[in-house]
């Protein structure tokens, strides 16, 4: 086997061919609308996080699995571009995940998602080495029980884990007991505890889990976190939103450049919410990455949107 070198962060879990159709108008049921244009990219909340931090100067490395078709050499070419070690399972007369995506003109976006399932990730397909010679590990719920499976290895390695949860997958629960740091979207938690307000739901999860940190992203309202003693809010800056495709994937690849600086929590949110806003201004996941200073300018410089909670 090739040795691996380390790494600062492996990720492990989705990738998708994205096609972005940008519509004058969201389009009502049975209708019919022109679209401004379309632009087929390469995305997925792991595999773009990768290569944000690969940006950054952070080795990194995605694991993951594709099909055999022409979108899987898409995403071979990007992750070689960007200098990502990918470390690949390949599915037999396969097609890749694919995602179409509606954009707005106020730049919000609605996805529709897909898969075969055998691209599912199994925890058998994984390599211990792939995931222990890394300083940190990102997962997704979606292939939940490879993300268990590596989340375990990363904790008796002393590796930190960070996830980023949208969906209240199977046996998701189970992954959330191997998470350190636990960033979802804003609707999960009252899908897992039947809490709507996050002052109540986020400490209830870091209760129930042991989480070291719990957060929530909040599009234009930035982000809550809850660290077990008190609240921490960030606010999002105001940016030209082109496309909100991928904000949260650049936001936690920004919250692990932060902490694997070893920054205060305060200036790891700033600064994820500043490269998430970024991104918006550009088509597609990947298309709004910006340089640390790019980041760091905006944080010094930039307008914010009014502060969502009174902490």
């Amino acid at each position: 086997m090739t040795e691996l070198f380390k790494v600062d962060v492996v990720g492990v879990g989705l990738n998708a061919t994205d096609t972005l159709i940008q519509v004058a108008s969201y389009p009502a049921s049975g209708s019919k609308v022109d679209s401004l244009s379309i632009n087929v990219l390469p995305g997925g909340q792991v595999a773009t996080a990768m290569i944000a931090c690969q940006s950054w100067g952070m080795p990194t490395r995605y694991v993951g699995k594709l099909g055999d078709d022409n979108a899987a050499e898409l995403h071979r070419k990007e992750f070689r571009r960007s200098a990502v070690e990918a470390q690949i399972v390949t599915v037999r007369g396969c097609n890749s995940a694919q995602s179409f995506i509606l954009v707005d003109p106020q730049g919000e976006r609605t996805v529709l998602w897909g898969r075969d399932e055998r691209l599912v990730l199994q925890p058998e397909e994984l390599n211990r080495e792939w995931i222990v010679n890394a300083r940190a590990l990102l997962v997704d719920g979606c292939d939940t029980g490879a993300a268990i499976t590596a989340a375990a290895w990363a904790q008796e390695a002393g590796i930190p884990v960070i996830a980023d949860l949208d969906a209240a997958y199977p046996n998701v629960e189970a992954l959330m007991s191997s998470i350190d740091f636990l960033i979802v979207s804003r609707d999960f938690p009252e899908r897992v505890v039947g809490e709507a307000r996050l002052e109540k739901s986020l400490p209830m999860i870091k209760d129930r889990y042991g989480c070291k940190l719990t957060a929530a992203t909040l599009g234009a309202s930035g982000v809550l976190a809850w660290d077990g003693e008190r609240f921490h809010h960030a606010s999002a800056y105001r940016v030209p939103v082109v496309d909100s495709t991928g904000a949260g994937d650049i936001f936690h690849a920004g919250f692990i450049y932060g902490l694997l600086q070893d920054w205060p929590l305060q200036r790891q949110l700033d600064l994820a919410c500043a490269a998430a806003g970024l991104n918006c201004t550009g088509v597609g996941a990947r298309g709004g990455i910006r340089s640390v200073d790019e980041i760091e300018k905006l944080i010094e410089t930039g307008a914010r949107y009014p502060r969502s909670f009174g902490i």
